[in-house]
């Protein structure tokens, strides 16, 4: 690794050497997050957007001099990032936007943004020496840890709440992964899997607290940058759950300006689900982080205490940001039209960003005629229900012609 320098606490700014399995501060605790700090210096001489353009390997590997792992260190093989960008003229004037461009993250390996940070952990706990990787998870961090894992030879061990969709369990025990469905919220999931790393050793995936995951979530905004050939549009958009994915892009755009890779960087907008959104409430209010109710269909964001919301709400700030909130009922909404639109089935987490443009462009937050980027953290086949519930019923009909009709009727086939 020869391009990090440290890990720093956020806190009190102390620095420590960037051990695999270094999580936090040793002064401060669970309020010393730590980040991974660069010699941007020595990245400039050896790296730059041509070489990057030679690069043969479309997964976020091509980035490797801004992840902290060293270059030999075994990989899990499944091809993680080179995910699509779509510009869509139609979904952005419903959304009262003259240009939106999607980024389809639920094409990665396990259906999800996640995989970026679990294809960290599993590198980080193989320089670390240990083959026994753990988290909790509403259930996308779960199930890309538990497919890295496999894919590695490790073993992964997952808290879930007992809320977790039945579609992201199935992922997990398919992955082989030993799996505890914690009978209570998503905070009593992460203490119980906290309390038992910490007895028996295992290698912590926890996102909210492991400072090499945020640096595997960034991938996406830098990956986003090179397809916009490094001129990013006026905003980027992400839901927020605990945090550390807006935290990632945050941290994306300082390497690319401390690099000088962009010119410009763009505003981030957060959102979050109004039935759990105790990050826009800190951001808003300017206090310390209130613990809340996790009261969402969205359960990727559904955290009602995230332990990565001071990262948040600095990237927000960092990058002349803004926050807000939705329903679940203009999730479920946004999760029709995304799809009757651009044909990209998207979770409720992942779509939620759609109903906060809308919401930004109606509170002029966001420019009609400014150019937003919006990344779809997972893919809807990860929650079947909530795309029953957005999509409706089929119709059931006899095999008999005349029915059919009706229906050609009803839905104007007859017109097209």
């Amino acid at each position: 690794m020869q391009y990090i320098k440290d890990l720093a606490c956020i806190n009190c700014g102390k620095t420590f050497f960037p051990d695999p399995d270094k999580y936090l501060c040793s002064d401060c605790g669970e309020k010393g997050l730590l980040e991974v700090e660069y010699n941007y210096g020595l990245i400039s001489r050896d790296w730059n957007p041509r070489i990057i353009s030679e690069n043969p390997d479309p997964s976020h590997w091509r980035y490797l001099p801004l992840l902290p792992v060293n270059p030999d260190s075994p990989r899990p093989p499944l091809r993680v990032g080179g995910t699509p960008l779509y510009r869509n003229v139609s979904l952005g004037e419903e959304l009262g936007l003259e240009e939106i461009w999607i980024k389809d993250d639920g094409l990665n390996p396990t259906g999800s943004l996640k995989d970026r940070a679990s294809s960290l952990a599993v590198v980080k706990a193989g320089e670390a020496g240990m083959k026994i990787v753990a988290c909790s998870s509403t259930g996308n961090a779960a199930s890309s840890l538990a497919g890295n894992a496999a894919a590695s030879g490790m073993q992964a061990v997952i808290f879930v709440p007992r809320r977790a969709p039945g579609g992201k369990v199935a992922q997990l025990m398919i992955f082989g992964a030993v799996v505890i469905s914690v009978q209570g919220s998503y905070s009593d999931a992460y203490d119980l899997s906290a309390s038992s790393i910490d007895r028996w050793a295992w290698y912590n995936r926890n996102a909210a607290i492991n400072p090499y995951l945020v640096e595997g979530k960034k991938t996406a905004v830098l990956e986003l940058a090179e397809q916009f050939n490094w001129d990013l549009p006026d905003w980027v958009v992400l839901t927020v759950g605990d945090g550390c994915t807006i935290a990632g892009a945050g941290k994306a755009l300082r390497d690319l300006q401390e690099l000088e890779f962009i010119k410009k960087k763009p505003r981030l907008l957060g959102v979050q689900a109004s039935g759990c959104s105790p990050i826009t409430r800190a951001w808003k209010e300017g206090k310390p982080l209130e613990v809340c109710e996790e009261n969402s269909l969205a359960d990727s964001i559904a955290v009602g205490n995230p332990r990565n919301w001071q990262k948040a709400i600095r990237a927000v700030r960092d990058n002349s940001g803004a926050m807000v909130n939705v329903s679940d009922e203009e999730i479920l909404e946004m999760m029709g039209l995304l799809g009757r639109k651009s044909g990209v089935f998207g979770e409720p987490a992942g779509v939620a960003g759609l109903a906060g443009i809308r919401r930004a462009v109606r509170e002029g937050i966001i420019g009609k005629k400014e150019k937003v980027g919006i990344i779809i953290t997972g893919n809807g086949l990860k929650d079947i229900d909530s795309a029953r519930k957005a999509a409706g019923e089929p119709y059931r009909l006899a095999p008999d012609l005349g029915r059919m009709e009706e229906v050609v009727l009803k839905e104007g086939l007859d017109e097209l």
